[in-house]
């Protein structure tokens, strides 16, 4: 007998809240306007957003949106699973596959029949998985680990990063073909700082829902309140806005929240807010960044993303005396991110490790 997992006890297959479902802002209108088309295809799905956008919440929308919806959606964090736990929570295993394989178990794509299946962090995976994965998409069936039999499948995959996978791609990090499988579909969610008139209706909704869960009556954001929440960076995107909503509500004593009221990263305000001076940079011909990007502005600069990436990590290499690992910390992303720029950009060999 097969054992069947259940995803809502499992902590991989997390269950969240309908907080993404607040759009307001322009750009988040045109994201629904674009899940509203593909939602009922059967392509797969490639998200691409920061921590904390809400991306799971998106593959929900998608998921509810497509015939699919009476069926299991389960998500699955790839990045908390080891080689060996990834191949028998995904695709299952035998009675006696291995050392306390006492029942036979079906994974989750087998558990999501029928439905969706979301797997979160996908560019975690190791390169073993990478390739059972790809082998799902292009044949959909499974082959459980201890199991020379395969079993067909009926399963929507919709996945998601917080990294440029293409990046990954040109390391030799993520397979080229599985990358263009998943990526049948893609969007982009933005970042909750650049889709500022989402931030007071989130927070409405947030400060509605805790104050239920607080059995209290809600109470209001100052004007001040308001206005630091706009102007804030919010590096946490929206999972550290619900967090700041949550912890006021509980220290506030009056009916009214205010600015003080919240717990925030005040340095990272300071250095990401919207109206930080970059004119403090100067060049060594006296212009501040600012001016030099208004000037590529008018002069039409081709490529002005790919410059400025090449720009940033070439400086930040040689600031770093060319330490990959250092430049990596310096930037705030992976040691596999900053080789591909390096070797991307012409700065390094793709053979030289350093």
């Amino acid at each position: 007998m097969d054992i069947v997992k259940h995803p809502e006890s499992r902590q991989l297959a997390r269950t969240v809240k309908a907080s993404a479902y607040v759009f307001e802002d322009q750009n988040s209108k045109r994201l629904m306007s674009y899940i509203a088309q593909i939602a009922p295809s059967e392509a797969s799905v490639l998200i691409i957003g920061e921590t904390g956008t809400g991306k799971e919440l998106v593959a929900r929308q998608i998921h509810q949106h497509s015939h699919r919806s009476k069926k299991p959606f389960i998500a699955v964090n790839c990045g908390a699973l080891s080689d060996t736990l990834a191949e028998t929570e995904l695709f299952g295993h035998e009675k006696g596959a291995f050392t306390g394989a006492i029942n036979n178990q079906i994974g989750w794509f087998e558990a999501a029949e029928g439905g969706t299946i979301f797997l979160d962090e996908i560019g975690d995976l190791s390169p073993n998985i990478q390739v059972k994965l790809l082998r799902i998409l292009q044949e959909n069936e499974v082959v459980r680990v201890g199991s020379r039999q395969t079993k067909k499948i009926d399963v929507r995959v919709i996945a998601a990063t917080n990294i440029r996978l293409e990046e990954a791609v040109y390391a030799g990090n993520f397979r080229e073909d599985l990358y263009f499988r998943l990526k049948v579909a893609s969007l982009s969610i933005l970042p909750l700082r650049l889709r500022t008139d989402d931030i007071l209706p989130l927070a409405q909704h947030f400060i509605d829902d805790y104050s239920q869960s607080l059995k209290r009556p809600s109470p209001r954001l100052s004007a001040e309140a308001q206005q630091l929440l706009i102007d804030y960076h919010w590096p946490g995107n929206i999972r550290e806005l619900e967090n700041a909503i949550h912890h006021a509500l509980l220290i506030c004593k009056t009916g009214v929240i205010q600015s003080y009221d919240f717990q925030l990263s005040g340095f990272k305000h300071k250095l990401l807010s919207n109206d930080y001076d970059l004119s403090i940079y100067q060049g060594d011909n006296g212009h501040s960044l600012k001016q030099i990007l208004l000037r590529w502005f008018e002069q039409g600069v081709d490529d002005l993303d790919e410059r400025l990436e090449a720009e940033i990590t070439e400086a930040a290499y040689e600031y770093c005396h060319k330490n990959q690992l250092h430049t990596a910390k310096l930037l705030g992303v992976s040691r596999n991110i900053i080789r591909a720029r390096l070797i991307k950009h012409g700065f390094l060999e793709p053979n030289v490790r350093a």
